[in-house]
């Protein structure tokens, strides 16, 4: 594709100055032309004023500066015409009022006055040339009788537009300025730099998507310091503790008894949950998770989830409590609502103390069921619930390290509800517990029964 003339230009200023002073130019020329066509007859103002002095010249016997190419008409008392000099070919108009006239006449000027005797003496001045090219002619003409003024007239218009596209040009592309030097900074690590505009042109829209791209940006980058350090972290804890059991059973301090060797197997556990938990999520966020989506009861589901937790943490003393229809039914992959259940349930359990309640209910809306796991626990303080589901994010950290999670649950709850179509948000008041909830898609009432599977 060809480049245009003005997009070899450096700056968006310059290209806008130019622009404008194009424009304010040809406008001009349009302008001036139009101008000149329209008072291309003024000039013969003063063409009027010298044929009517040849004309009282030649009234009063004296014709003695009248140019070659002039036409002279006499009319008689009685109407006889005599025409001397230049034949024109036309006639000037007959006057009866004793009055001097003049006027332009098919490009002609001519000038008519009376004499004492009762004759009419017409003097006509002819032009360069008549018809369609007489008017360019004395377009031309009056062009250069009066082009200095069109040229200072264009000059200050010119300059008047320059200051304006410079003046208009600095609001409109500071915007950019900035962005470009914004962009210098993000390349050397800093997303903090935003852009600052008042305009809600397209160059302010611009600003603003750059704005949220930079905050996306910056999080994304803080979010990668957090994975690294805390995966780091994760690692380190359990590699070091396994460490340290196999010095001292190489230096004789420890035996090899089943308690050590136990430990040391918790541990690599331990490693191999971390693993494996972030290759899912990884999979997850890349989509290269295939989910078995069947027609799935979600009361066998939850009483199964509760089960677990019952004997994985020994929760007798916290009610497990259910509220789901045993019609229920929702289509989603049985094995991934299963791993969203049971780590909403799991932490809600971890931070819900004695005496207290974890309950999971379900409704329909609409062609959703909208799931909710709620607790008694000691609640979240507000500031945490936007990162909350982000990997390796901890609100109590120390307490869920000790009690084995490791701050990706959460994010693989969000990924396999969104993977489904769906939402899941959290609400929660300090001291009152928190509410997790999310929504899959329904099952029709008149669904197959064979696409069923089990619980």
């Amino acid at each position: 594709m060809a480049m245009r003339p003005l997009e070899k230009l450096p700056t968006i200023r310059a290209k806008l100055g130019s622009t404008i002073v194009l424009a304010v130019a040809t406008t001009l020329l349009i302008s001036f032309g139009l101008i000149a066509f329209w008072l291309r007859n003024s000039p013969k103002d003063t063409e009027s004023i010298s044929t009517l002095g040849w004309a009282r010249s030649v009234a009063l016997g004296q014709p003695s500066h009248i140019p070659h190419d002039a036409m002279i008409v006499i009319r008689e008392p009685d109407g006889t015409i005599t025409i001397s000099g230049n034949d024109l070919g036309i006639l000037p108009p007959s006057f009866t009022d004793g009055v001097p006239h003049w006027g332009v006449l098919r490009s002609v000027t001519y000038a008519t006055v009376p004499t004492p005797d009762g004759r009419w003496v017409s003097v006509l001045s002819p032009s360069p040339s008549r018809g369609s090219l007489g008017r360019i002619s004395a377009t031309l003409g009056f062009l250069q009788s009066a082009w200095w003024q069109f040229l200072l007239a264009g000059a200050a218009a010119g300059l008047i537009a320059l200051l304006l596209a410079r003046w208009m040009a600095r609001g409109m592309t500071q915007p950019l300025r900035d962005m470009a030097a914004a962009v210098r900074r993000m390349e050397v690590g800093d997303y903090t730099a935003r852009v600052h505009t008042s305009s809600r042109d397209e160059v302010g829209q611009l600003a603003q998507a750059f704005n949220r791209m930079s905050a996306e940006l910056e999080d994304l980058e803080r979010s990668r310091r957090d994975l690294v350090a805390n995966v780091s972290h994760e690692l380190k804890t359990p590699i070091t503790a396994i460490r340290a059991h196999l010095e001292n059973l190489a230096d004789g301090v420890e035996e090899p008894d089943p308690r050590t060797l136990q430990v040391m197997l918790l541990q690599t556990e331990r490693l191999g949950r971390l693993v494996d938990q972030l290759l899912d999520l990884s999979r997850l966020e890349s989509g290269e998770v295939l989910f078995d989506r069947i027609v799935l009861p979600l009361a066998p589901l939850v009483a199964r989830v509760f089960s677990e937790i019952s004997v994985g943490h020994g929760v007798d003393d916290i009610r497990l409590e259910a509220d789901v229809d045993p019609s229920l039914e929702v289509r989603a992959d049985p094995e991934r609502i299963h791993q969203v259940l049971f780590n909403l349930v799991d932490n809600a359990v971890r931070f819900t103390p004695p005496g207290g309640e974890v309950r999971i209910s379900a409704r329909t809306d609409a062609e959703r069921v909208v799931v909710t796991v709620a607790d008694t626990g000691v609640g979240i303080a507000q500031e945490h619930l936007p990162r909350l589901f982000e990997r390796f994010y901890r609100v109590d950290a120390s307490r869920s390290r000790d009690d084995g999670g490791t701050g990706i649950g959460l994010a693989i709850a969000r990924s396999v509800v969104e993977a489904h179509g769906g939402r899941i948000v959290a609400e929660s008041t300090p001291g009152h517990g928190s509410t997790f909830t999310f929504d899959l898609p329904t099952v029709p009432a008149k669904a197959v029964l064979s696409e069923r599977g089990p619980a």
